[in-house]
């Protein structure tokens, strides 16, 4: 009996799929799997599980801290996307426009974005020291009073929203360059000859010719917002008064620092719906936008 070129050609695909489809279940929706069985489970890792039910889910949407946390992970999601998101925007128009050294802001602008997370973190924690920071210096030789940054309970998440923004504002500003290098030079020219100036190409041509590229960027940046913990954890440890501990920070605590191993992996799941709606909200939502 001999296989059939299109039967050979299913097993082929099959063999080639074989190895990652392995992959993926043994890494990925075993652990998955297992994760969301905890999340039935009290367990402080030293003894065994005891399962519990839907107790776990009670105590999440039943306590404050939960929903404390959840606000702050929000509120610095609406100080970061605004500004990450247009900035990015704004920053690539400039270097894709006829300027001098394109090569070097390009550089310039992207290079925060490979620094790791420490660095960016202890350095900018200098710029806000109350005591000689930069920022405080500027301050006083302006006349106004220094500001305790990072130990204000009505600074510190700011000054984390700032610290990051300028961090990661490079990897959108590369993926808007990618996407106005996609435009073709005609729109311009019969902008031009219709009496478009800068200002109304930009509104009219560049801006709406770009709704991928905004709806990609907006919906990385709020997944990544929403994941906020090294940032806080290093810079403030989540204070003052636990005015900027997260919902990460929240989770890691329960589990590595409590052992509430099942209920962390309660928040963590709740979390983790909360942003799989976020997102697919956010989708829908553009490119019904884009579609009308």
């Amino acid at each position: 009996m001999t296989l059939s070129d299109t039967h050979k050609r299913y097993l082929y695909a099959y063999l080639f799929f074989l190895p990652f489809g392995l992959f993926f279940l043994v890494f990925k929706i075993v652990p998955f799997v297992q994760a969301l069985r905890l999340t039935l489970y009290k367990w402080d890792i030293f003894g065994a599980p005891k399962f519990i039910g839907l107790t776990n889910y009670q105590k999440v949407f039943t306590t404050t801290r939960f929903w404390e946390t959840l606000w702050h992970t929000i509120y610095f999601t609406l100080m970061t996307v605004p500004f990450l998101v247009l900035f990015g925007f704004l920053l690539a128009v400039l270097i894709n426009s006829k300027i001098f050294f394109k090569g070097f802001f390009r550089s310039a602008f992207y290079a925060p974005y490979v620094l790791s997370i420490s660095v960016v973190c202890l350095t900018w924690q200098l710029l806000y020291n109350p005591s000689f920071g930069m920022f405080n210096g500027a301050l006083q030789g302006l006349g106004f009073e220094p500001i305790r940054w990072l130990m204000d309970k009505n600074w510190a998440m700011p000054a984390v929203a700032m610290t990051t923004v300028w961090w990661t504002i490079g990897f959108n500003f590369l993926i808007y360059l990618a996407g106005l290098q996609q435009i073709s030079a005609t729109y311009y020219e019969a902008a031009e000859i219709d009496g478009a100036r800068g200002w109304q190409q930009l509104v009219y041509i560049t801006f709406p010719l770009l709704r991928r590229s905004h709806i990609l960027v907006t919906v990385l940046q709020v997944i990544a917002s929403l994941q906020i913990f090294g940032q806080v954890y290093i810079m403030t440890g989540g204070g003052p008064g636990g005015k900027t501990r997260v919902t990460i920070q929240y989770i890691y605590e329960e589990g590595f620092r409590y052992f509430h191993m099942g209920y962390a992996q309660t928040v963590a799941f709740v979390f983790f719906v909360l942003m799989i709606g976020v997102s697919f909200a956010q989708i829908r939502l553009m490119l019904t936008q884009e579609e009308g």
